[in-house]
């Protein structure tokens, strides 16, 4: 524990964290560490009842499996990997969550031969469609400063019909982007993986986990973390924090509770630090069923409130608003189907040419919901049974009038949404032996792509705010130079960055690998997309 951790009468330092999603967690195990801090002088305050965030799995085979979204790695998320490989793997002694997951990509390789699907066929060859125009405003975007962006969308940077090539609907649905969202997020977006390009129609250098992220990561390092003495405070609610400005120095000096209808206030003294995680993508999501559609979702929620509570007293805190007031926007929706027999899965082996797990996302460039599915390398869960199969997929314009039934999605059940896909995948008859029996449970998230939204200086809160003393930001919505949102690495970064600002302990979380500074990358991604991918 450094020297600044222990007041003059020895009490030791606190840590209060505020939110029990990776930024927490990873900020838990970072104190732990690397500033020495023992896990009995930590408590993580989560308002639901299990840690995760976002990376969440549960179920079982009836009434089915759920996992809300799917997370993503590729080899230069060096704050993820160099925390996971702190953490040991509860399946397999002697190895880490690192070693797991290359030992899993090692086995089950990612190459798809199907990423496109038009008119009910596979689309082949696949070409990005990409004209000279295009090309020119995509150098322009990577090369332009990121100032000059500011408040701009993707709409405001290219032409109309980049929009309809193929090249947009792998990147839009790949990273769930929008045209209108953040030109100043696809410009980093570009930078920071622009060494995908040569096997992006492939999806080749896509890194997964073994299981879901939830069965994969957050259950050994919630269990790593009780072994170390951290307290996980469940059913919490952090509804405000009081603040104290002085001198030019700000701190948290109380936080206030809600805990089983009762109200709390918690003393926050000099010397503790306390961690925010401020907004969340997956606040508000409403689940549906078989026979059902997602409730509407209610706006806000407490990770937004205690966000637009703190902004109030003190603009230091960004500006919430740009990300939370046009779900609209910012939404989509996604479904979970459990099968209890292998046929469809067979189906789409034959389909596209590849077994479940090493192709990635199928999308239907007919779709006006822009469907996308995906098959994971079963099992996806830890106690899934051998006669259940799990497959997820969303539709990134659910608002949009479906093919099939002629809804939106946002009004449809799931037995609805299965429908809307036997018409792309050209079932027909076929459709009841293949899904018939399937357990759906279709996921509305309001706020899933708020952090893409477009963004000046400002609407970010730094990770150590102007004239903080003792208290960080961390997750998808503060601000981080040249790293890029809806990834777990911002959130690792974000933890990294804060834990060592704080506490002066450690290694500074290692910098972002910018391959778009490499001549060879550049060269490569250049070839790429002149011959059209």
């Amino acid at each position: 524990m450094s020297a600044e951790s222990l007041p003059p009468n020895d009490v030791p330092a606190m840590h209060y964290l505020v939110g029990g999603g990776i930024a927490s967690l990873a900020a838990a195990i970072l104190l732990i560490r690397d500033a020495g801090v023992p896990g009995q002088l930590i408590r993580i305050f989560e308002q639901g009842q299990s840690l995760g965030g976002s990376l969440d799995g549960s179920g079982t085979p009836d009434p089915g499996y759920l996992v809300r979204g799917g997370r993503m790695f590729e080899q230069h998320f060096a704050c993820t990997f160099d925390l996971l490989a702190s953490v040991p793997s509860i399946d397999s002694e002697g190895l880490t969550l690192k070693d797991e997951i290359d030992r899993f990509n090692h086995e089950v390789s990612n190459s798809s031969n199907c990423r496109l699907v038009r008119a009910g066929s596979k689309v082949e060859p696949l070409r990005f469609g990409l004209d000279a125009r295009d090309l020119r405003d995509m150098a322009r975007l990577m090369t332009q400063p990121e100032a000059s962006l500011a408040n701009r969308s993707v709409a405001d940077c290219f032409a109309p019909s980049f929009f309809t090539s193929d090249f947009w609907f792998m990147w839009s649905t790949t990273f769930a982007f929008q045209s209108w969202h953040s030109a100043i997020e696809l410009r980093r977006y570009f930078r920071r993986f622009v060494h995908l390009l040569p096997g992006f129609r492939r999806l080749e250098g896509i890194l997964r986990t073994r299981y879901n992220q939830y069965d994969a990561l957050i259950l050994p390092i919630q269990r790593w973390l009780q072994g170390q003495g951290v307290h996980f405070e469940t059913g919490t609610k952090v509804m405000d924090a009081r603040l104290a400005r002085e001198h030019g120095e700000l701190r948290v000096t109380a936080l206030h509770l809600h805990r089983e209808g009762v109200e709390q206030v918690l003393e926050v003294s000099g010397h503790d630090r306390v961690f925010l995680t401020l907004g969340s993508m997956t606040e508000g999501a409403m689940l549906g069923s078989n026979d059902a559609p997602p409730s509407e979702p209610t706006p806000g929620g407490p990770a937004w409130q205690l966000w637009h509570r703190l902004a109030a007293l003190d603009p230091v805190f960004g500006r919430p608003g740009t990300f939370a007031n046009d779900i609209e926007r910012t939404k989509w929706e996604s479904f979970s189907v459990t099968l209890r027999s292998p046929a469809f899965f067979e189906h789409m082996q034959r389909f596209t040419g590849n077994e479940a797990g090493t192709g990635g996302l199928v999308t239907f460039t007919d779709s006006q919901w822009l469907l996308s599915v995906v098959l994971f390398r079963q099992p996806h869960f830890r106690d899934q049974p051998e006669d259940a199969w799990v497959f997820w997929g969303y539709g990134l314009h659910p608002q949009r009038r479906g093919n099939f039934t002629g809804k939106a999605m946002t009004q449809c059940s799931g037995d609805e949404i299965l429908r809307e896909l036997a018409g792309h995948l050209h079932l027909g008859e076929k459709a009841e032996s293949l899904l018939g029996g399937a357990r759906v449970i279709p996921c509305m998230m309001p706020y899933i792509t708020s952090q893409f939204m477009p963004r000046s200086p400002g609407d970010r809160p730094s990770v150590i705010p102007e004239g903080a003393r003792n208290f960080a930001v961390l997750g998808q919505y503060c601000e981080l130079p040249d790293d890029v949102v809806f990834t777990v690495e911002y959130s690792v970064r974000s933890a990294w960055t804060a834990v060592h600002a704080l506490t002066g302990s450690g290694r500074a979380p290692p910098p972002v690998r910018r391959t778009d500074h490499d001549p060879a990358v550049l060269m490569r991604a250049a070839r790429t997309l002149l011959r059209g991918g």
